[in-house]
Parts: C-alpha cells; structure tokens; sequence
C-alpha cells in the first residue's frame, strides 16, 4: 500500500465503504420495512399488454365465407 500513496489509499477505503455500505442500506431499507417494498414495486408495470384486438372469426365462418366466395366466383362465370 506504501506504492499508492496516502491520496489513492483513501480514496480506495472510502470506494470500499461505498461499495459495502449501499447494498446494505438498501436491503435494511426494503426488507425491515414491507411497506417501503410494495410501494416501490407497486408502482412499476413490468408487463403491459396491448389493447385486445377483434377475435379472427372461427373456422365454421371461414368455411361458410369461403363457400359463399367459391359461389360468386362460379356465378360471375
């Protein structure tokens, strides 16, 4: 640690305090306190689904609609 010099070897101990310190605030904050948790996850819609669009009309009327096209057809011959 000598090679680093007193600056760098501060600022490597107060990095290591931040880098242990925030994990730990976090989780005493969220997971002492539910009500902190569901708040902040409350409030965030991870899934949104679009708008539901018309249902495709089932086979029995595709059937029918192709029958009734098949028939224009041989008519307009």
């Amino acid at each position: 640690m000598s090679s680093l010099g007193t600056s760098k070897g501060i600022l490597e101990i107060a990095k290591f305090g931040v880098y242990v310190t925030v994990p730990i605030v976090l989780m005493y904050a969220f997971a002492n306190n539910t009500k902190n948790l569901q708040r902040f996850m409350g409030n965030k819609s991870y899934i949104e689904y679009p708008p539901e669009a018309p249902r495709p009309p089932s086979p029995e009327e595709l059937r029918e609609l192709a029958r009734e096209l098949a028939a224009r057809k041989s008519n307009n011959r």
